[in-house]
């Protein structure tokens, strides 16, 4: 082997470990995954949708008392509140329906803002290994105990959506968002674009993907309540200064403004 292919070697693996170092630099967020810390169960909306667009059918009105609706801020902040504030074993027998609602309830109950607890201080959910779990197998005792849906739309935060429609705001959410994934926490957004109301939504932002120096889009990986499925994906163009929200089937993509939920009173 020649000196310049040896060089050429090592440059090669310097270039490839500075590159696995800056994407793991920039992979900022919580230990929150998917697969295990989200609901199985999805939230429905209130109407059926076609690109974006509501429409009204018989099938779906006959089956609308039997559809989970409205509860997209409620299951964003119970997937926070559990990561914060629950321990699974999967060894121990599981709970009866009484005593699991109870737990349920005692989690939902506490402020989402608050700091999480030490692993010894946590309620105890036993017989599954997850929040994933749990919900996959005793989803109905979740959905009756994690909270109504209406009170979410009293809340004091909502009535942002009416005033602060300005580029600095967005920005300024952006930096939050910046900094409550830095510091490894997780970020329920509500999404809206009042007075268009092409989206009413709420999510749950847990990372950010990797982002070379000078991009102009930063990406975010989400839970959003509608889609159990997979992870969602969050845009920030740091050019146009405003957030975008991607394609599915409520909601035609594009344009959304963002506010920070719960991560303190009254918001």
């Amino acid at each position: 082997m020649s000196f310049f292919q040896g060089r050429r070697g090592t440059l090669c693996f310097c270039f490839g470990l500075t590159t696995a170092l800056f994407a793991v630099a920039n992979a900022r967020g919580s230990d929150f995954r998917f697969d295990r810390d989200t609901l199985a169960f999805a939230n429905s909306t209130v109407f059926d949708y076609r690109a974006g667009v509501h429409v009204r059918t018989d099938d779906a009105n006959k089956d609308k008392k039997e559809r989970y609706t409205r509860r997209c801020f409620v299951m964003s902040r119970t997937a926070m509140q559990f990561h914060k504030f629950a321990r699974f074993d999967r060894h121990g027998a599981p709970l009866d329906d009484k005593e699991l609602a109870q737990r349920v309830r005692d989690i939902t109950r506490r402020h989402p803002w608050e700091n999480a607890l030490p692993v010894h201080q946590r309620v105890v959910f036993s017989g599954y290994a997850n929040l994933r779990e749990l919900s996959k197998a005793r989803g109905r005792i979740l959905q009756e105990n994690i909270g109504l849906g209406w009170p979410t739309y009293t809340r004091i935060g909502n009535f942002r959506m009416f005033f602060n429609h300005s580029d600095k705001y967005q920005e300024k959410t952006h930096a939050e968002l910046e900094a409550t994934l830095a510091r490894g926490e997780m970020f329920v957004a509500y999404l809206s674009d009042y007075p268009y109301l092409h989206i009413n939504h709420s999510i749950l932002v847990y990372g950010k993907k990797p982002t070379r120096a000078g991009g102009k889009i930063d990406k975010y990986i989400c839970y959003d309540p509608n889609h159990p499925d997979g992870p969602r994906e969050l845009k920030w163009s740091n050019e146009q200064r405003l957030f975008n929200f991607e394609k599915n089937e409520e909601f035609v993509g594009g344009f959304t403004r963002v506010y920070h939920v719960y991560g303190k009173p009254w918001q």
